[in-house]
């Protein structure tokens, strides 16, 4: 997800503070990994020297100014532009699972074991969403389909590699 877009998107709506920028992305978007104070004020800096926000008013406060961000034509242009795009697929378990399964192959080790304990640590965690979803609104049931979706896939690879491994182990020995 990019960060960037998605608090423009968070402005669009009204101008926000910082803080407050972060406490919606949290509640909304942040459930897994909230966002750290540091990369909020990093990404507005950032926002604000490519045009796409400007600082809409400061006001002075116990500690540090605070300022209002509001976002600008420019800034509506990219959210748009950027909503519109399809995102690339991304084959995320491949670059670390199926290494670790070659690996263990190359090395002599049981590779069934690295499928196995993967096994494991998936239906843990779609253990772990159902209950989430079970528990939670509408938005929190969404995300917690995807997740479940993709981790149902991740199992099909896992048993599909399984029960293919002594062909892989023949061909990572060629």
């Amino acid at each position: 997800m990019s960060i960037g877009q998605t608090f423009l998107g968070l402005l669009e709506a009204t101008p926000r503070h910082g803080y407050d920028i972060k406490r919606l992305y949290d509640e909304r978007f942040g459930h897994a990994r909230p966002v750290a104070y540091g990369q909020v004020y990093a990404t507005l800096s950032r926002l604000l020297r490519g045009g796409l926000v400007e600082v809409e008013s400061v006001e002075p406060g116990e500690g540090p100014e605070r300022k209002r961000y509001a976002i600008t034509e420019a800034g509506v242009t990219d959210v748009a532009q950027w909503l519109a795009r399809a995102e690339k697929p991304e084959p995320y378990l491949q670059s670390t699972l199926y290494t670790k399964v070659v690996l263990a192959l190359l090395t002599g080790r049981p590779a069934a074991d690295v499928l196995d304990v993967q096994r494991a640590e998936h239906l843990r965690m779609m253990r772990e969403l159902t209950r989430r979803k079970r528990d939670g609104d509408l938005a929190e049931q969404l995300i917690c389909d995807h997740a479940l979706f993709h981790l149902e896939a991740d199992l099909r690879w896992l048993e599909l590699t399984a029960a293919r491994l002594d062909e892989l182990a023949a061909a990572v020995r060629s």
